[in-house]
């Protein structure tokens, strides 16, 4: 009976633990904290951006922009002085279960208008001697310097909540390869540098408009403290309220499309394993 006893007994201890080992494989992201910094690299769609104020109400079509990021070095990428000088992108987020996780961050774009471009212009304009007064009606102009100087470089400040899904994709010893895609959205906070018509320049935060986004990532975790993630972004953009000059009266909006290419460096701890 001793015997059976002590069979049944370690049958049981044997079962609990391969219970647990399959209890902590299962919750492997559950109760997870992440964060992380990294870089972006960005594309935009033409957009026609309006522009309004006391002695004009004009707008130009197919306005194209660029993005703007820095050569990479290691005194632009790897310094703490310089580290918002590149666009960058940082998150945090916690894994509310073993696959969804919750997260809040700032992508950091810059949106910069082209000089030298021809664009078409409707509206009116007035109050500048002269040079560019008169009323258009799908004309062609050129934007340079002395017309207009339009650029979201400090920044195109993208501030937002995402849902995020994790699926495990191959794991060998302590690195673990993983699919990650999601949704979100969130707040325009650009940082408008922006020449009008001979006016004071303007450049300074303000809640011009929204954005949402959708995103899929490849992650790549190492020992579940660190990790490695390369993203694709893409979304809408729409800044109905931008500030153009020191003049409230004056502003300008303008919607379009966006992508980027993120790569991201990250580290993650287990804060749930110790409220249990």
């Amino acid at each position: 009976m001793s015997k059976l006893l002590s069979t049944l007994c370690f049958l049981s201890l044997l079962g609990f633990c391969k219970a647990q080992d399959h209890r902590l494989q299962k919750d492997f992201n559950r109760g997870r904290f992440y964060i992380y910094w990294g870089w972006n690299w960005d594309a935009f769609t033409d957009s026609d951006i309006h522009f309004k104020g006391e002695d004009y109400n004009f707008s130009l079509r197919d306005v194209k922009a660029r993005d703007r990021q820095v050569d990479f070095n290691s005194e632009n990428y790897l310094s703490l002085s310089n580290m918002t000088i590149p666009q960058y992108n940082y998150r945090l987020g916690y894994f509310i279960n073993e696959n969804w996780d919750l997260s809040i961050g700032m992508d950091h774009m810059k949106y910069v208008v082209q000089q030298e471009q021809d664009v078409r212009i409707d509206g009116e304009i007035n109050g500048t001697l002269g040079r560019y007064d008169g009323v258009y009606d799908n004309d062609l102009i050129t934007i340079t310097k002395d017309f207009l100087q339009f650029e979201h470089t400090d920044g195109l400040n993208y501030a937002n909540f995402e849902i995020r899904h994790t699926n495990k994709l191959y794991e060998i010893k302590q690195m673990r390869l993983s699919l990650v895609k999601g949704f979100g959205g969130g707040l325009l906070i650009p940082k408008t540098n922006s020449s009008l018509l001979g006016k004071p320049r303007y450049d300074a935060f303000h809640i011009s408009g929204y954005g949402l986004a959708t995103v899929v990532g490849l992650n790549f975790n190492f020992y579940n403290r660190f990790f490695i993630q390369t993203e694709f972004k893409g979304g809408f953009i729409d800044m109905p309220d931008i500030r153009t000059t020191p003049a409230a009266i004056d502003r300008a909006s303008q919607h379009f499309y966006f992508a980027q290419i993120n790569v991201v460096l990250g580290a993650v701890y287990n804060i749930g394993r110790h409220f249990k």
